[in-house]
């Protein structure tokens, strides 16, 4: 018994020092990579230094360009800013030397926690510089642009649809007006169109629209050749709906006052809690397009998903508009292109709901 026990000892002892000795040699590796991170982030903190003086003298001379600020003012602060960076410069490399010193004189397993971050790099939604469809990659040591025209904003929106039928009043429309609903999502770039004034922005972006048409009186959508018509099913619906999906780039022109926010090094213009209209148009073309029937058939319920044409037009276009109060708009579209292609009757879609433009 004390033969066993001895070996379990032992075991236990080189397990405990096989898992010090990794411990040892992953803190090691990670020492080295810090130390190299350190090395490299050292080389770079005078071309970062550099970059943000280089903005703020960009700064300085656009608000000496607007006669916000005498010469002699312009001169002190550049020179004020010029010895803030070189002190910056001097001081962040100190710092950066003496923590690569740290690691190399305690190489074995030294965890000590970082006095300045080695990576700056941060994944955001906005409409910042450096975006791509609202995923925006930045970088701290990055100065801030001084002038920024576009931005970007995610949009969603919602609501009710129906069709507008050649010779026929909207009230006599064959399909449900509370069923028939429409969706929109998508990606939009805001640009400022005059240089010092923020009251008329270009809009635009892409969106995916998907508008669906609920028929009246237990009737569905058959496509006969080439027309497409509503007829009675055989069997008692409980639902029936026609989903049409479009892919379409919408441009808006948007007008509203808007504030100015100044600072040192930038300026930014913000529509934060303010009044906004849009005025323009899509176009774009059909992506698909899906009809779902669902009844009882000998007691049993069944479901039936439909994936055709349907006729429906290739090619989308309308207009669009919206009046807004900070990110939440009443929105109406209208397509100017008819639902089904090639008819004897042309039906449009029209849709009014709510949008949201959220930056």
């Amino acid at each position: 018994m004390q033969t066993i026990t001895k070996y379990l000892v032992l075991l236990i002892l080189c397990l405990n020092l096989h898992c010090v000795y990794a411990q040892d040699t992953i803190a090691n590796v990670n020492n080295k990579h810090k130390i190299e991170e350190l090395k490299k982030l050292r080389d770079d903190i005078k071309n970062q230094e550099k970059e943000f003086l280089k903005a703020e003298v960009e700064a300085i001379n656009r608000r000496l360009e607007n006669a916000d600020i005498s010469n002699e003012e312009a001169e002190k602060l550049k020179k004020d800013a010029a010895k803030k960076r070189a002190l910056n410069i001097e001081n962040r490399i100190a710092i950066v030397s003496n923590k690569i010193s740290l690691l190399q004189r305690n190489e074995e397993g030294y965890n000590a926690n970082e006095d300045e971050e080695l990576s700056k790099i941060g994944i955001s939604i906005g409409g910042e510089e450096g975006s791509f469809a609202g995923i925006n990659i930045t970088n701290k040591n990055k100065p801030k642009k001084y002038d920024l025209r576009t931005t970007s904003d995610f949009v969603i929106a919602f609501g009710l649809n129906n069709a507008i039928i050649e010779g026929e009043n909207l009230d006599d429309s064959p399909y449900k007006f509370g069923g028939s609903r429409f969706f929109e999502i998508g990606w939009a770039w805001k640009t400022r169109v005059f240089k010092n004034s923020n009251f008329l922005r270009l809009k635009y972006g892409y969106s995916f629209q998907i508008n669906g048409l609920k028929p009246k009186d237990n009737n569905y959508f058959v496509q006969d050749g080439n027309q497409t018509i509503l007829e009675e099913f055989p069997e008692d619906l409980k639902k029936s709906k026609l989903s049409i999906t479009n892919l379409v780039f919408p441009v808006h022109f948007e007008f509203g006052p808007s504030k100015k926010i100044d600072k040192d090094t930038y300026f930014r213009y913000s529509t934060d809690n303010q009044f906004k209209i849009g005025i323009g148009g899509y176009a774009g073309f059909n992506i698909g397009s899906r009809q779902k029937l669902k009844y009882e058939l000998d007691g049993e319920r069944t479901k039936d998903k439909q994936k055709k044409s349907f006729n429906t037009t290739n090619l989308v276009y309308g207009l669009s508009t919206y009046i807004a109060f900070d990110e939440v708009a009443f929105y109406v579209k209208y397509d100017l292109s008819p639902i089904f292609k090639d008819q004897t009757t042309d039906q449009n879609n029209i849709s009014v709901g709510v949008r949201f433009d959220m930056d």
